[in-house]
C-alpha cells in the first residue's frame, strides 16, 4: 500500500503549510492573547477555497472530500489550533449538514456562501445537560399550523463559530414530538434538526466563553426564546435529526483526529528547533539522549496519529464503514496531542510557560481535543460497540 499522497494532495499540503507559516504564524499570537476572532486570517482562508475544500464545485466547493480537508486541518494546527477549528467546526459542523440533508432549496440557498467562507455555519447540538448524552436535548420545537413557523425554546452551549459577524446560521436540534407510547421505544422524543438564521428574534448569542485555549475562536452560549422560523427550515426529516447529527459527528472525529495530529506534530517541530538553538552546560540540548529519546517519541506518536486519521478517511471516501476507525483516531489523536504538548513544554523548560512562545499555546489548546466531539470515553464506548461488545 502506497501512503504518500497524490499529487494534487502534496500540492494542498504544501499551499497550506506556507499559508500557516508565512500568514497565520506572524499574527495569530497577538489574536490569541486579546481573544479576538481572526477575521482577517479566516477571509484569506476563504479566498483559498478551504471552506469549500469537501464540496462540490456545484454549490461553489472545490470538489474535493475529508481527506482533502484533514490534510488542511494538520497543517494549520502545527500552527495555530483556534485557526483549524475554526475551519473544522464551519465545514464539519456548519456546512456539512446541509450538504448530507438539505433540501435542494437549503443548498442553493446557503452552502455557496459557506464554501467561499463568507458566511460561518454552526452546530448547535451541547446543551448543560446533554453533553455526551446528546439524546437528552430539552431545547423544544412545535409547529405553529396557523403561521407554518416552528416555535423554538430552550438553550445551547459550547457552540463553536456561533457568535461572529459572520455567522449566518446556527443549525439546532430539538425535540418536535414524541414516539407513541406503544412503540418499542416507550414514547421516546423525536429530535429534529432546524436551521435558525442568526438575527432572528428571540435568538440570543451570549458573550464569548472566558477559555483555557483556543482563544481566538469563537465560542458562546445561545438562547431561544419563542423564536420563529419557517416550516421548510426542518433539515432533512423530523425525528431524524439526533440520528443525523450522529453521522456528523461521526465524520467530524476524523477532522478532529487530523487537527490533533497536526498540534502533536506542531509540538515536534517547535522541540526540534528549540533542541537545536538551546545550549546548556556548553553544548545543544538535543545533543542529551533524554531530550532525543523525548523527541523521537514525539515523532512515533505524530506520525501514527497520521496513520490512524488518514486510514479513516480513505475509508469514507471510498464508501466504507469508518465509525470504529473515526473513533480510533479521535481516541489516539487527541490522547497523543496531550502528551507531545505535555513534552514540549518540558523541553521547553520556562521558556515553555511563556505565552510568546508556540508549545504554551499548544499546551493549553490540547487539552479540549479529548472532550470535544466526543469524549476520550465515548470513543471508548464507540469502539467496544463496534467490536460486538
Amino acid at each position: 500500500m502506497d501512503h504518500r499522497l497524490p499529487s494534487e494532495l502534496e500540492e494542498l499540503r504544501s499551499t497550506v503549510e506556507a499559508f500557516a507559516h508565512d500568514v497565520v504564524a506572524p499574527k495569530i499570537g497577538e489574536y490569541y492573547e486579546n481573544h479576538q476572532f481572526p477575521y482577517e486570517i479566516v477571509r484569506e482562508m476563504g479566498r483559498m477555497g478551504l471552506f469549500g475544500l469537501p464540496f462540490p464545485e456545484e454549490y461553489g466547493g472545490m470538489g474535493g472530500d475529508y481527506l482533502a480537508l484533514g490534510i488542511a486541518l494538520e497543517e494549520l494546527a502545527r500552527v495555530d489550533s483556534s485557526v483549524a477549528i475554526t475551519l473544522e467546526a464551519g465545514v464539519s459542523l456548519g456546512a456539512m449538514p446541509l450538504y448530507h440533508f438539505g433540501t435542494e432549496e437549503q443548498k442553493q440557498t446557503w452552502l455557496p456562501k459557506l464554501c467561499s467562507g463568507e458566511m460561518l455555519g454552526a452546530f448547535g447540538l451541547t446543551e448543560p445537560e446533554a453533553g455526551s448524552d446528546a439524546g437528552g436535548t430539552r431545547t423544544t420545537a412545535r409547529l405553529d399550523a396557523a403561521t407554518d413557523e416552528w416555535v423554538i425554546n430552550g438553550s445551547k452551549c459550547f457552540i463553536t463559530n456561533s457568535g461572529t459577524d459572520i455567522t449566518g446560521l446556527v443549525t439546532v436540534t430539538a425535540v418536535t414530538g414524541h414516539k407513541a407510547a406503544s412503540d418499542s421505544s416507550g414514547g421516546r422524543p423525536l429530535i429534529s434538526a432546524i436551521i435558525v438564521p442568526s438575527g432572528t428574534p428571540g435568538f440570543t448569542v451570549a458573550a464569548p466563553y472566558s477559555k483555557v485555549g483556543w482563544n481566538a475562536s469563537d465560542t458562546r452560549e445561545l438562547s431561544f426564546t419563542d423564536v420563529r422560523v419557517p416550516a421548510a427550515n426542518l433539515l432533512g426529516e423530523e425525528g431524524r435529526g439526533y440520528a443525523q447529527f450522529l453521522r456528523i459527528l461521526d465524520e467530524g472525529r476524523i477532522a478532529i483526529a487530523a487537527l490533533a495530529t497536526g498540534l502533536a506534530q506542531g509540538c515536534v517541530d517547535e522541540s526540534l528547533r528549540y533542541a537545536k538553538e538551546r545550549k546548556s552546560f556548553g553544548k545543544p540540548i538535543g545533543e542529551n539522549q533524554a531530550i532525543q529519546f523525548k523527541l523521537a517519541d514525539m515523532e512515533m506518536r505524530a506520525h501514527t496519529s497520521r496513520l490512524a486519521w488518514r486510514d479513516a478517511a480513505s475509508r469514507l471516501v471510498h464508501g466504507e464503514r469508518f465509525k470504529k476507525e473515526a473513533a480510533l483516531a479521535k481516541l489516539y489523536s487527541s490522547e497523543i496531542a496531550v502528551t507531545n504538548a505535555r513534552e514540549a513544554t518540558q523541553i521547553h523548560g520556562g521558556y515553555g510557560f511563556m505565552n510568546e512562545y508556540p508549545v504554551a499555546r499548544m499546551w493549553r489548546d490540547s487539552k479540549i481535543l479529548e472532550i470535544g466531539e466526543g469524549t476520550s470515553e465515548v470513543q471508548r464506548m464507540l469502539i467496544a460497540r463496534e467490536m460486538g461488545l
